[in-house]
């Protein structure tokens, strides 16, 4: 079954809210969130890896290009690509679906936890060389998500 992202993210998002927000009240907030972003982190590392490696030869531009129409999927994202080539990708993200549906359940700092929180650990799923740069989100409150993806060199 396809299911489009930004519907994933509102599945999950049905359990995991309340899951974290009992986390908070027991462990508190800076507890909880650091439990939540290691054990979340760990599979998106791991779907990072996989992912990476099903695209075969590809040239890092084109990777990413690939993997902000799967992110965009459904309309959830506008962005404009500022440069894609074989060493670098970099966009920024205009409009957030994910943004406006957090902020609609009243949840905005679980959506940066649990959505935006995830690029750094698909990222390093990706394999060394890959680095990524953002300095900030619309789900903070910014007025667009800078990522800037590149390969170190060695």
């Amino acid at each position: 079954m396809d299911i489009p992202l930004i519907e994933q993210v509102k599945i999950q998002a049905q359990v995991l809210v309340p899951l974290v927000k009992a986390l908070q009240a027991e462990l508190g907030e800076e507890r909880a969130n650091a439990l939540v972003r290691e054990a979340l982190g760990e599979q998106y590392r791991k779907f990072g890896k996989r992912w990476w490696k099903s695209q075969g030869a590809r040239d890092l531009g084109d990777k990413m290009a690939s993997a902000f129409e799967g992110f965009a999927a459904a309309d959830a994202l506008d962005y404009d690509v500022l440069r894609k080539d074989a060493q670098s990708f970099e966009v920024n993200v205009t409009g957030c679906r994910y943004a406006e549906f957090y902020k609609k359940i009243g949840a905005p700092e679980l959506g940066f936890l649990l959505v935006c929180s995830s690029d750094f650990a698909l990222a390093e799923g990706y394999g060394d060389p890959v680095q990524l740069d953002r300095t900030q989100t619309i789900m903070q409150g910014a007025s667009h998500c800078d990522f800037r993806y590149k390969l170190e060199k060695a």
